[in-house]
């Protein structure tokens, strides 16, 4: 298993403010009243209330790093409701300065069309991320952007062989392979938990998902040959002994360590 590897997950909210701008709402109506008249009309249409990619405003970025130091877990959070496109912007300079491999769960489905959508709304640049071997040769064989190359590995999907028909949830595979799985609450309460105040706990949620990921992840490139049994072994090992380390100062790593035992 070749290093850097940066695993990443998002969490985002409904963009009232687009939502606002496209619908032509009324200066006087409040943000819940401007969700809930979007929500009616899509139920009136047969329709979910899922807020398409281009109005997911991020909240939330956080990643596992590993490369030869060792593992760091970091999120990057919009804690003004005025950074979005500042954590954007933060996420592709670490590709841009590290050109890591990229791991995430339905990374291709959901996170980077986000990612996109929203980083061409700020103005955010991302020369690296967009390399189809223009500036690089070597991207023009495995780029970030293409679906069938490694350089973005979405696991779901290459797991499902590129079928939809045949994805499976991270929280029911981390179980599976004896992770902890999801803690604390999942995505469809992410917007709620803002509303209440509860940016902190997003954040822990988001990481404990991501460091999901990266144990599937180590499982899957001990099922390719990427990691020996040894080699994987010490990876598990050493993830709790970083995990371990952060518990202290963080109680979700406690709780995560806890359900893992």
């Amino acid at each position: 298993m070749a290093w850097p590897v940066l695993v990443f997950d998002i969490e985002s909210i409904p963009d009232i403010a687009g939502l606002r701008a496209l619908r032509g709402a009324a200066a006087d109506d409040t943000d819940a009243q401007v969700y809930e008249a979007w929500v009616a009309e899509r139920k009136e249409k047969g329709q979910n209330d899922f807020m398409p990619h281009h109005l997911q405003r991020v909240l939330v970025i956080s990643a596992v790093f590993r490369n030869a130091d060792g593992l760091r877990v970091h999120s990057f959070v919009d804690r003004d409701n005025a950074s979005e496109g500042k954590i954007i912007q933060t996420f592709f300079n670490t590709l841009e300065r590290h050109v890591p491999q990229l791991v995430s769960w339905n990374g291709s489905g959901f996170d980077l069309p986000v990612l996109n959508y929203r980083g061409l709304r700020h103005g955010v640049t991302a020369s690296k991320y967009w390399d189809l071997g223009e500036d690089d040769r070597e991207f023009k064989w495995n780029n970030y952007i293409s679906r069938y190359h490694n350089r973005h590995l979405d696991l779901m999907d290459l797991l499902a062989m590129y079928s939809g028909r045949a994805n499976a949830p991270l929280d029911a595979m981390a179980k599976l392979c004896g992770f902890p799985g999801k803690l604390g609450m999942d995505g469809s309460q992410v917007y709620g938990a803002y509303l209440d105040g509860k940016l902190e706990e997003i954040r822990r949620y988001c990481e404990t998902d991501v460091m999901n990921t990266y144990l599937v992840y180590c499982r899957f490139q001990k099922m390719r040959g990427g990691l020996t049994e040894a080699e994987y072994s010490q990876e598990i090992d050493m993830v709790k002994s970083t995990l371990g380390t952060l518990a202290p100062q963080e109680p979700h790593w406690q709780e995560y360590l806890a359900a893992w035992a």
